[in-house]
């Protein structure tokens, strides 16, 4: 029996798990986007390679990645309560090792294991709002969260920087395993209910296998798609597994993802689709940006991260007041002015040049922060409402897989891009030029994309509007 019926609930301990949740998903994406500051440092001095750098980053997407779709069905099945706080406690003790740590090595393994504590926190996190706030009241609810993730975005580098320059790395771990530990203390004494929908049916552990498989290799391929052949075989590789793992979805009677929720409810395809292509755009944004200010506008890193953290903050801003519209207004059609306001933003950007002026910079990055703080609330909320509560955990995990999947992409396109015009060089004076002409073009892909997007969002908006005239989910 799924103890998820919001009537079970009070608004005082709906508005405990909305804490909880909010302080979670907060740290979750500080804790991404602070180590970025923090490279250099710990490169310096536990003496890692360029190499071991970037497995830092690619440890921790390869730990959300895999494990995020399997842990939706497992959490369906044994308590997404349980899930929740599993995935909090890994990350806790994960951070604090991290504060101590004396080898790169150890350090990667970590943030593979914080990874995995994020995937198993958001597969659950929206699962267990879902099932605790009613319709009317729901939007609003995601609208906190979603603005504390983008908060966690905006004050990763900023806070990051001033915690390295004065207390040294390791003290971004040291402050943050206390944050998750008082979040973690307060999730096992507040939380109740176990929110478990899908009890009693099996796991399918040989599904989640060939997933996990396909999506390393995909992961791997495309990180270093550019470097040699090997690595285009093996995400090659890992497309067909993923079209083997679709068929053994489709003749398992207890899939991880039941394939009739893609093939039978196209507006919560449609919609999942539209998230792909908005998130892929609006990485691609900040990645490109994060250069052109840099080496084109010749900025330093601090200044181009005041620039860049005008679009979180916008994001932040938006999100709480457009989830209380989507309850009350079709969350389909904001979410589908979002994806026309992310089009016109990426088009304007598109046009960036050399000596483009700061101003023009500066609305561009307002446009595009508009974007996702009208679309992402809206979009999660639409979701959330075309499946049946069986299949929150399993909704909850696609909305972060599709998220996931659209940055790979996103760094993928950008990197073959890059290497048409540049191959292997690094951006220079030299080549400046080059690297605005490939800046451009990528802008021109996300676009187009965004465009589709926008078609999703729109076509999605109508089926979502049919399917409730008609009193089903699809």
């Amino acid at each position: 029996m799924d103890s998820s019926a919001p009537s079970q609930h009070n608004l005082a301990s709906a508005k405990v798990v909305l804490i909880v949740v909010s302080l979670v998903q907060f740290t979750v994406p500080f804790l991404m986007s602070a180590v970025a500051i923090a490279l250099p440092a710990i490169g310096r001095d536990l003496g890692a390679s360029a190499v071991q750098l970037s497995l830092v980053q690619t440890a921790q997407i390869l730990g959300v990645g895999l494990l995020l779709l399997p842990m939706g069905r497992f959490a369906d099945i044994n308590g997404r309560r349980r899930v929740f706080i599993g995935g909090s406690s890994l990350i806790c003790v994960a951070t604090m090792v991290i504060g101590m740590v004396s080898s790169i090595e150890l350090f990667i393994l970590m943030r593979f294991i914080q990874g995995i504590g994020a995937a198993m926190i958001f597969s659950t996190s929206l699962a267990i709002l879902t099932s605790i706030y009613p319709a009317q009241r729901r939007g609003r609810a995601i609208g906190i969260v979603a603005a504390m993730v983008y908060l966690g975005m905006a004050a990763g580098p900023s806070l990051s920087g001033i915690i390295v320059s004065h207390l040294g790395w390791r003290w971004v771990f040291v402050l943050l395993s206390i944050v998750m530990l008082a979040t973690l203390i307060l999730s096992v004494l507040r939380l109740t209910g176990e929110w478990r929908s899908a009890e009693g049916e099996p796991f399918d552990w040989g599904g989640a296998m060939i997933y996990m498989a396909a999506l390393f290799l995909i992961i791997c391929g495309a990180v270093g798609i550019t470097r040699n052949l090997t690595m285009k075989i093996a995400a090659a590789a890992g497309l067909v597994g993923m079209v083997l793992f679709f068929m053994h979805q489709r003749r398992t009677r207890y899939p991880i993802i039941d394939t009739k929720l893609l093939t039978g409810n196209l507006a919560f395809t449609f919609a999942n689709l539209a998230t792909f292509i908005n998130y892929s755009a609006m990485f691609s944004f900040m990645f490109l940006f994060s250069l052109y200010l840099q080496y084109v506008k010749g900025y330093s890193a601090q200044q181009a991260g005041m620039l860049l953290i005008v679009q979180p903050l916008v994001q932040a801003g938006l999100a709480p007041l457009v989830g209380r519209l989507a309850d009350s207004y079709s969350p389909s059609r904001l979410a589908t002015l979002g994806m026309i306001f992310c089009t016109v933003g990426l088009f304007i950007a598109s046009r960036i040049e050399a000596d483009s002026s700061l101003a023009l910079i500066i609305t561009v990055t307002v446009v595009l922060g508009v974007s996702l703080g009208i679309f992402a609330t809206p979009n999660m909320t639409s979701i959330m409402s075309l499946v049946e509560p069986r299949q929150l955990g399993t909704a909850s995990s696609m909305i972060a897989t599709m998220r996931t999947t659209g940055v790979l992409a996103s760094t993928a396109i950008i990197a073959l891009i890059f290497y048409s015009y540049l191959g292997d060089q690094p951006v220079t004076g030299a080549n400046v030029d080059r690297f605005l002409h490939s800046q451009q073009t990528s802008f021109h892909v996300f676009t187009v994309m965004s465009l589709v997007g926008t078609l999703f969002s729109s076509v999605k908006g109508r089926l979502a509007t049919s399917i409730r005239k008609n009193g089903g989910k699809g």
